[in-house]
């Protein structure tokens, strides 16, 4: 072997060994990009519609959390966990049903409570216990994102297309897929500011869940969003256009008003 092929070789070891890392980084943000469920405006409007839905003790328990980082509220924090995600908490966002059963099985769909309902079983039992305001406040953030996650039918969808992640498409023009589609492509498309959602998805009729408790609740969430993928039509034919659009809006703000509705009930239980 010549020199400049050992050195060549070398270096191409080293530049190995300096990338790896960033490689998995990168590789890591590919993979979490489109898991961000509702986007920003989503989980802020979700937030904020449950807010207005507590009971004044249950009000006056969140704000003396929220507290603790002063200008802080339940919206502002609402997309906290996708900020602090990492490889650990990153299946704690969703949960992947075999294709065409929407029957939760703990053993089969949530192997060690690795999915969006242990997630928010396991984070309404810390708000509801005596463990320091800091734990509580972290709890308060998880659960406030994890509820709205799991209304969104595709962080409750099949896992052999990772909850729509690798059925690809355009949507007016644009490459994306159907999962990021759900998460903010038809909130974009509706073009509203946050009061204006919050409005459009209050005029929406949805039957409350009163007397559940959280885990039956929890799992209903999850099922619903998985029957909701199930439809027909859900999986577009060719490009959705306007016409899905049309269809799906109110499927869209029914999910929202719903996910308001029931954080407001798993915190009403949390903090009396």
């Amino acid at each position: 072997m010549s020199w400049w092929n050992c050195f060549a070789g070398a270096l191409l070891r080293l530049f190995s060994r300096l990338l790896a890392p960033l490689a998995l980084l990168a590789l890591w943000s590919a993979c979490t990009a489109s898991a961000q469920a509702w986007g920003i405006q989503g989980h802020q409007v979700i937030a904020a519609m449950a807010w207005q839905d507590l009971n004044p003790a249950t009000r006056d328990q969140a704000a003396r959390l929220l507290a603790l980082e002063p200008g802080q509220t339940l919206a502002s924090v609402a997309t906290w966990a996708d900020e602090h995600r990492n490889p650990s908490t990153a299946p704690w966002h969703y949960l992947n049903f075999p294709h065409g059963v929407c029957q939760f099985d703990a053993a089969r769909d949530c192997p060690e409570g690795q999915c969006v309902v242990a997630a928010i079983e396991r984070q309404a039992a810390v708000l509801a216990s005596s463990v320091s305001d800091a734990e509580r406040l972290k709890a308060l953030k998880y659960l406030v994102h994890f509820v709205a996650d799991v209304h969104q039918p595709l962080h409750a969808g099949y896992r052999d297309d990772r909850g729509g992640n690798t059925v690809q498409l355009r949507f007016f023009m644009q490459a994306s897929n159907l999962h990021a589609l759900w998460d903010k492509g038809l909130l974009d498309r509706l073009n509203m500011d946050n009061a204006a959602l919050a409005a459009a998805a209050l005029a929406q009729t949805v039957a409350p869940d009163a007397g559940s408790s959280t885990g039956a609740m929890v799992i209903g969430m999850a099922e619903e969003s998985c029957r909701i993928v199930a439809q027909t039509g859900f999986y577009p034919q060719g490009d959705p256009g306007e016409a899905y659009v049309t269809r799906m809006t109110p499927v869209v703000l029914a999910r929202l008003a719903l996910a308001a509705a029931r954080l407001a009930t798993i915190l009403n239980q949390a903090l009396p």
